[in-house]
């Protein structure tokens, strides 16, 4: 199946935009017979606020947005964006045969069934899948008005046209299935990290999408380190991302990380044998690890030793070309995983 379809526009440059819970990220690509190709890149951090100070947040990221825009040069005002979380949905459906005028209408009855949430309030989406003549199948997406509105808002607060709303899960599948050609036809997940959300997306031989979002992510491991180790969050993302200049002591949380992690572990452990289940696919065979929080030292390695299956770091921007300058294709070396 050809998820790329949500990607074809138009105009020859489009800039992705990354609105996480610390951190702006933008790519912008340009695309032409021979494919795509990066013509800018950039990554500028939120300034904290309050957690409760909502007002304060978004002004921040409005910021951080603009800041990454002027430092990289981006012209362009056609944004790309994407959502996640227990506001997103996405899952198969199958049908008797309908007569086309039909087929909208019990897709929408379906995602009311099930949704957890109020799909009269929401954007609801479908592709149909070719499943013979006897059927009717595809897969639906939805996600409430509240969250598209939310992200739709900050692009424009930055002046930018959000011109397509994608879902996290759905989104690294496309990359994936562009540039890891050679695992066609092999049962394999993405593990995509960050601070605020998990997503697993896997694709296996039926070429059907199966999203899952779950909430316990980089934040959740940094405060049960910070509590473990009586140590501040702020010292202990200090210590595990590297960051350069710190004034932190060197100190190890090894065993404090893969402590931290069990939770994850587990989750994903669960999560890709009831795929396996559920589907009657075969095993994952491997799961590519990206996100931010896949730059911790050691974190890929656990994951590997402890999944039931190899787990790799993923860095799409490896297969994809660069064309603006040696600062940027640095950016994309050293953080492409957390871009992707």
């Amino acid at each position: 199946m050809d998820w790329k379809r949500l990607l074809k526009f138009t105009q020859d440059e489009v800039l992705g935009l990354d609105i996480g819970s610390s951190a702006v990220k933008i790519v912008q690509l340009r695309k032409d017979d021979t494919g795509c190709t990066v013509t800018a890149a950039g990554i500028v951090e939120i300034a904290d606020a309050d957690e409760d100070n909502n007002t304060r947040r978004e002004i921040n990221t409005v910021r951080a947005i603009r800041t990454c825009l002027q430092l990289t040069g981006i012209q362009t005002r056609l944004a790309v964006c994407s959502v996640c979380g227990p506001e997103v949905a996405v899952r198969y459906f199958k049908f008797p045969i309908l007569p086309p005028e039909e087929i909208e209408g019990a897709v929408l009855l379906e995602a009311k069934q099930v949704c957890p949430f109020n799909v009269d309030d929401s954007a609801v989406d479908y592709q149909l899948i070719p499943d013979g003549e006897n059927s009717v199948s595809g897969v639906l997406v939805a996600t409430t008005n509240k969250l598209m509105k939310r992200k739709s808002r900050l692009t424009e607060d930055a002046s930018l046209n959000n011109v397509l709303m994608d879902v996290d899960g759905l989104a690294l599948l496309n990359c994936f299935n562009e540039y890891e050609k050679d695992e066609a036809g092999r049962t394999t997940a993405i593990l995509n990290v960050g601070n605020s959300y998990t997503n697993l997306a896997i694709m296996g031989n039926n070429a059907l999408p199966f999203i899952r979002d779950m909430a316990y992510a980089g934040d959740d491991i940094v405060k049960q380190i910070a509590t473990e180790e009586d140590v501040s969050t702020e010292t202990v993302s200090e210590i595990l991302y590297g960051c350069e200049g710190s004034s932190q002591p060197q100190l190890e949380f090894g065993d404090s990380l893969e402590k931290a992690c069990q939770k994850l572990i587990v989750d994903v452990t669960e999560t890709l044998r009831y795929y396996t289940a559920q589907e009657k696919s075969g095993f994952v065979e491997k799961v590519f690890v990206c996100g931010g929080f896949a730059l911790v030292k050691g974190f890929v390695e656990l994951l590997d030793n402890q999944l039931p299956t190899t787990a790799v770091l993923w860095n799409p921007f490896d297969k994809i070309r660069c064309d603006a300058g040696w600062q940027c294709e640095d950016i994309l070396q050293k953080n492409g995983p957390a871009m992707t």
